[in-house]
């Protein structure tokens, strides 16, 4: 009896007095909640621009910022913004009815307490945002895909056949062969996409450029870099370990591996197989050697790239040199013939119609009898009138320089080129005109980097550090310094510069 006589004071308490206190609360603290709310909307900015930094930092790098990360940012946007006007208005509020002097009670008491309320929203916010461990990631790369163009007759025969030899169940191996310069390249890369894109056969489609003398080092970071992942192991055999393990994670991946000399060892790269119970693991090579991909990798299938017809080598020399034809009718008998002499290679007829495009139809004919000149080659994979087209495309290069240029893009030892390496090779030749400065002659190569991708003489790598020159145009380009110049010079790996010319020095005497 005593218990109950002393809890129902509490009680009255509970239910009355302590919620008249609190809403009179709203009224005496009124001040302190509204300059608390403004503390707190401040802090969230600053936390909001700090997480924003890093999203943007991140976006620079070529990350992708966090799903939870996006949506954080919206929420604390969306409140900062909503609370920055509650602010507003209510300092408006204040100096309409001068300065305070004559407040309305029931409005401060609805401004203070709906604060309180934005106070404890923003400090859930903020602490969320404290949770937030990592704001991005960084994805896969894609291969970078140009412009749809109409397949040529040939061409289209061929991708049908390799898109159903993939879907074969009994095959996980299958060679694409042909000469150099004949499309194997193009062709795998329209395979890449079409399995990837249009008929998402596999999860994962990673390609590689093995080349004549395999970096495995390269080649581990270009499947790497595919996948989304970081090598950080400085061993070869580490980094194929972890690639190993990376790539049985998918269940089903179609490696592409361009351009084999000679049988490449696949668990030095950490590339899984069949094998090694990864029954979802295909691959795509290509070589100019039918053996070296029958006998010495074990494909199942085997495709061979032909030379163009005369009537495809036609349309793509057309396509090249755009509205050149067009504009004058009287070019289109000496396309022909020049397409004819091009022997039904794509990259000789590439290079040669972006040499004659917007030409004139003496410069034309006068290509068209140089390349029924007879011509000397003793290149191995370059035949003569391959020679000679690739000759032209060279002659047509406007200015000593940007063949100067070339010349030393071919007397590199690989594919692949590095723009340093050929910087300082340039410099110490003195071989950018007119400059005084390092940034100047670093300015001017890459203006000759985009005339001879502009002509096809250089190739894309998707890395503005490395370039890439064809084997068949280094091979026609080693072959014309020495006979123009009587000797070859190439360059070794490790090879440095050890002392800079003059700047004043840098031009062509």
């Amino acid at each position: 009896m005593v218990e109950i006589v002393f809890s129902i004071p509490e009680k009255v308490s509970e239910y009355l007095v302590d919620p008249v206190v609190r809403q009179l609360g709203y009224l005496f603290h009124y001040h302190t909640n509204i300059d608390d709310l403004s503390e707190k909307v401040e802090k969230l900015r600053n936390f909001r621009a700090s997480h924003q930094h890093s999203v943007n930092e991140a976006k620079r790098n070529g990350h992708e910022s966090e799903d939870g990360v996006s949506k954080w940012l919206t929420r604390a946007d969306g409140f900062i913004q909503d609370a920055s006007k509650f602010l507003e208005d209510e300092e408006a509020a204040r100096k309409s009815c001068f300065n305070g002097l004559c407040p309305n009670l029931l409005s401060r008491h609805r401004i203070s307490r709906e604060a309180t309320k934005k106070v404890g929203v923003a400090a859930q916010i903020h602490g969320d945002g404290f949770q937030i461990k990592r704001v991005s990631y960084r994805p896969p790369l894609h291969k970078i895909r140009s412009a749809p163009s109409k397949a040529l007759p040939s061409r289209l025969v061929a991708l049908n056949q390799v898109m159903e030899a993939l879907k074969d169940a009994n095959i996980n191996r299958i060679g694409v062969w042909g000469l150099g310069g004949v499309g194997k390249s193009t062709l795998v890369k329209q395979v890449a996409e079409q399995a990837a894109s249009q008929e998402k056969l596999f999860d994962k489609v990673l390609t590689a450029s093995v080349l004549q003398t395999p970096d495995f080092k390269r080649i581990q970071g270009e499947l790497a870099d595919m996948l989304g992942m970081k090598l950080d192991e400085e061993s070869e055999k580490g980094r194929a370990t972890r690639l190993h393990q990376r790539m049985k994670d998918e269940k089903t991946i179609l490696v592409i591996l361009d351009d084999l000399w000679a049988e490449l060892d696949l668990d030095k790269i950490g590339i899984p197989s069949p094998a090694d119970h990864h029954k979802g693991c295909k691959f795509l090579l290509t070589s100019r050697n039918r053996d070296v991909l029958s006998n010495q990798m074990g494909t199942q299938k085997d495709f061979r790239v032909e030379h163009l017809k005369e009537d495809e080598a036609l349309i793509l020399f057309e396509k090249g040199v755009g509205d050149s034809i067009n504009n004058n009718p009287d070019l289109e008998s000496i396309a022909m013939d020049i397409a004819k002499e091009c022997a039904g290679l794509p990259l000789a007829i590439a290079t040669l119609a972006k040499a004659l495009k917007n030409k004139s139809e003496s410069i034309w004919k006068d290509a068209l009898q140089q390349l029924k000149r007879p011509t000397s080659t003793n290149i191995t994979g370059v035949g003569e009138k391959v020679f000679s087209s690739l000759k032209l495309s060279y002659n047509y290069l406007e200015g000593y320089e940007v063949k100067s240029f070339f010349l030393l893009c071919g007397l590199y030892p690989a594919n692949y080129i590095n723009s340093r390496d050929l910087l300082k090779y340039g410099v110490g030749l003195r071989l950018f005109q007119g400059t005084n400065t390092l940034e100047e002659a670093k300015n001017r190569m890459d203006a000759l980097v985009d005339n001879l991708k502009a002509s096809n003489l250089l190739l894309e790598t998707g890395q503005n550090a490395v370039l890439r020159m064809h084997d068949v145009v280094r091979n026609t380009a080693r072959k014309i310094a020495s006979k123009e110049y009587h000797h070859v010079l190439t360059f070794q790996k490790g090879v440095r510069v050890e002392e800079w010319p003059k700047m004043d020095e840098l031009h062509v005497k």
